[in-house]
């Protein structure tokens, strides 16, 4: 029997699960995910996702694939595209549905992904903003934070800015191509970007970037908190609702062009 391997572009407001994976603790965007793909597909197909967002984190380009016999995929991508979205919740939205390679695996052919993390910098609270940016009320030292992220770039041991979550981690190594702060007026973005992160790490980089700001910590304290491994040495982990998955890159194959299958 054919199989079709279909390949998923994804945008959503994490604000109301908890999480990417299925969760039995409360509802994650995957369950919601197949839910709708069985309203489509007899054989109920499993979703294979790129990453595993935390709760309250969001995502403009979260790739995920499945595979449905061939007899089965009868409807062309742009009508599957309307179809997978009117059995999703409006906080959860299909941007780009293709066929895929059959060796092609959402996670584990990912070379790299791309993080953004907006700050509301600003005395009162922008209640537009209000579930997509960290409203940092204090002036922040803009300069001492564009130093600091410099210091994150490059291939280090990221132990020190990841959450425990219980385990002892065996490889905290990980590169960071890009890491800087955008923004002139009270709105700020964090652009993070690299070949893999842990657990809260773009989180962690945040917060210790606002805590520089603030005056907390030093541009040049960034070097030494790397390398002490150590997470108590580090900023905070700034709130998850002001981060987005923005897009995943993927490693060229032989004929095919570079993709970054984000959303813009």
């Amino acid at each position: 029997m054919s199989v079709t391997r279909v390949k998923l572009v994804v945008a959503y407001d994490g604000a109301a699960y908890e999480g990417w994976q299925v969760q039995s603790s409360g509802t994650g965007i995957q369950q919601r995910m197949e839910e709708a793909l069985a309203r489509i597909f007899p054989s109920r197909p499993d979703l294979h996702s790129s990453s595993r967002t935390d709760a309250g984190v969001h995502a403009m380009g979260m790739v995920a694939h499945f595979d449905v016999p061939g007899v089965e995929f009868k409807m062309d991508p742009s009508k599957l595209l309307l179809a997978l979205n009117a059995w999703l919740p409006e906080d959860i939205r299909v941007m780009r549905v293709g066929r895929a390679p059959a060796g092609f695996h959402a996670r584990y052919d990912a070379s790299g992904k791309q993080y953004r993390y907006w700050v509301w910098n600003h005395p009162a609270a922008n209640p537009l903003w209000r579930r997509q940016a960290w409203h940092v009320p204090r002036p922040l030292d803009r300069v001492a934070m564009r130093a600091a992220a410099g210091h994150f770039v490059g291939r280090h041991d990221f132990r020190s800015l990841a959450a425990n979550r219980g385990d002892v981690l065996k490889n905290a190594v990980r590169t960071l191509t890009r890491c800087e702060m955008r923004g002139r007026g009270p709105l700020l973005s964090f652009l993070i970007e690299g070949d893999g992160f842990l657990y809260k790490m773009c989180r962690g980089i945040v917060g210790t970037l606002v805590q520089v700001g603030q005056g907390k910590l030093a541009a040049s304290d960034i070097p030494r908190i790397l390398a002490r491994r150590d997470r108590r040495v580090a900023g905070m982990s700034a709130p998850a609702h002001g981060l987005v998955l923005w897009k995943v890159n993927y490693r060229r194959r032989r004929g095919e062009k570079a993709d970054a299958s984000g959303a813009h």
